[in-house]
């Protein structure tokens, strides 16, 4: 479905930026939005708070540092500059802000969906959303039947599975006595992000780092919008867990590396790489420690 999907964003004659941030960061979260829907249909809204969450991490922490590890560095510098990086993991960071408290509001779910649609606004001002005045997207000849075939089938069959797993992920919780979060926040959040690592070997392999750099700030930046999404499906996400705190800090931490690292020599190399993922350990560490305590 994901080569699918490229040669549809290539064919409207999109931006490559626009095609890696909007276009594929949204398509590539079809999983989580598959999870979250059926998590809210089947009553247990934890399980897609866990999921969005744990994304942010898994992308930032574990799937861009393999990236950098294995790709001998990314190059950040022509990307985005400092002010609308800091911008995009703001509103990456911001739904873990929201649950601190334990409660988020359908208040907060609006203001989650517009701090997006503020990043949308801003991104596509300062690189454009086409490359040319005349372009194909409501043009027949721009699509392949084969390829939105091959799109739908993916989708149906990502929707099929998730309502599967949201029913494994509650029967495992009441086994093992432990919550749908914690199952959620580690396990669910690196499974549904498969999309994303598979970009990071094929842009590895083909040398095109930057384009699956673009996906991972833009996959991370649309959990924020369907966080704020399925918060208002739900009319209003209560959170059961404690110590929400640590992870919050944990998180915030992580994203101030990584914006670090990125701005200093306008690259993440593969020794800064190592320290993300040792962040990710940390998280891992923490959170099942937690559980097990």
């Amino acid at each position: 479905m994901n080569a699918s999907v490229d040669k549809i964003a290539r064919r409207l004659k999109l931006s490559q930026f626009a095609i890696s941030f909007f276009l594929l960061g949204l398509l590539t979260s079809i999983p989580e939005t598959a999870v979250s829907f059926n998590a809210v249909a089947q009553g247990n809204p934890e399980i897609f708070v866990g999921t969005l969450l744990g994304g942010v991490i898994v992308i930032f922490m574990f799937i861009i540092p393999i990236l950098a590890i294995l790709g001998k560095g990314i190059k950040v510098n022509h990307v985005l500059n400092a002010k609308n990086l800091l911008l995009v993991l703001a509103v990456t960071a911001a739904p873990s802000l929201m649950v601190i408290d334990r409660r988020v509001t359908n208040f907060e779910g609006f203001l989650l969906i517009g701090f997006y649609l503020f990043l949308f606004y801003i991104i596509q001002r300062k690189h454009g959303i086409f490359d040319q005045r005349e372009t194909e997207v409501l043009q027949l000849k721009a699509y392949s039947f084969l390829d939105l075939l091959k799109v739908a089938l993916g989708m149906g069959l990502v929707f099929v599975s998730s309502n599967i797993i949201v029913h494994q992920t509650i029967f495992f919780s009441s086994v093992f006595n432990i919550s749908t979060f914690y199952i959620s926040l580690i396990i669910l959040a690196l499974g549904t992000n498969l999309p994303e690592l598979s970009l990071a070997i094929r842009g590895i392999t083909s040398g095109k780092q930057e384009i699956a750099f673009g996906d991972y700030l833009g996959s991370a930046a649309a959990n924020t919008l369907l966080f704020g999404f399925f918060t208002i499906l739900n009319d209003g996400e209560v959170i059961t867990v404690n110590n929400f705190i640590v992870t919050f800090i944990i998180i915030v931490l992580g994203l101030s590396v990584f914006y670090y690292f990125s701005r200093t020599e306008k690259l993440i190399s593969k020794r800064e790489g190592i320290v993300l993922i040792c962040f990710y350990i940390l998280f891992i560490v923490y959170e099942l420690g937690k559980e097990i305590i």
